[in-house]
């Protein structure tokens, strides 16, 4: 087998990873919100958590097309979404984080999504051109979600002394997984200098000062919690996720190949 033959299967391997990487983020925090359904504070923030878990799984499925024809292994968007094990899951922890409270989910939003449009709006530039597709429809999308989280974060912070004391527990408790949202591992690495991925350490400082602007309007702080948790790009996961893999996979696996 050439050295080209060889680096070839390697980009191939690395942006399946990458795919899937970008597919579990959108399809796992799809699911987390699909449950708030019915348990928001407003009727209209029950339309508007279910219609940012639309435009996730939106983002999801063809990502997950997209790895399944790269993969070559005969598995389509529904055997990749349904049929895989946790460690197989390649999402960040933040985003398969529980609720808790409506605080909880604001912030689990707030963090992500200032990430997220970031992201986005580096990889309409990349070279695979199903990711580049997806990043150019998702990051008007993403620019709604993360506003949405915005304006509930002030809310929130700003509001009665019982918001206030909840989105601050709710930001110290998540803190710890923001970490991982910059990481870059080999996979990254060789795919930004194929020009398919977009470094997220790059993303770091934007984020750091888009998120202490909106911090220090709804009177809160940045948390000291020094405290970081990581491993979810390596299929590790926090101790809720099986129970959240179990509920999204039940009716899939209990009727294989089933169509309706």
């Amino acid at each position: 087998m050439s050295t080209a033959t060889t680096a070839g299967e390697d980009l191939r391997a690395d942006t399946v990873r990458y795919l899937l990487r970008l597919a579990d983020d959108a399809l796992v925090l799809g699911q987390r919100l699909g449950a708030q359904l019915t348990r928001a504070p407003q009727l209209e923030e029950d339309v508007a958590l279910s219609n940012i878990a639309l435009d996730l799984l939106g983002q999801a499925r063809p990502l997950l097309t997209r790895a399944g024809e790269l993969e070559g292994a005969g598995r389509d968007e529904d055997a990749l979404a349904f049929g895989r094990g946790e460690r197989e899951f390649l999402n960040c922890q933040l985003v398969e984080q529980p609720d808790g409270d409506f605080a909880g989910t604001i912030v689990r939003q707030l963090f992500f999504f200032l990430f997220q449009h970031r992201l986005y709006e580096g990889l309409t530039a990349s070279s695979e051109e199903v990711i580049a597709g997806v990043a150019a429809k998702g990051v008007k999308e993403v620019a709604y979600h993360r506003d949405h989280a915005v304006q509930w974060t002030l809310r929130l912070g700003d509001g009665t002394a019982e918001s206030h004391r909840r989105v601050r527990a709710a930001l110290h408790r998540l803190w710890p997984f923001t970490a991982e949202l910059f990481e870059a591992d080999d996979t990254v690495r060789a795919l930004v200098a194929a020009g398919v991925a977009v470094d997220p350490g790059s993303l770091r400082a934007g984020w750091d000062a888009e998120l202490d602007a909106v911090l220090a309007e709804a009177t809160l702080e940045r948390p000291a919690n020094p405290r970081v948790a990581t491993g979810g790009r390596r299929g590790l996961h926090t101790e809720t996720f099986g129970f959240l893999l179990a509920e999204m996979q039940h009716l899939w696996r209990s009727h294989p190949g089933a169509t309706w």
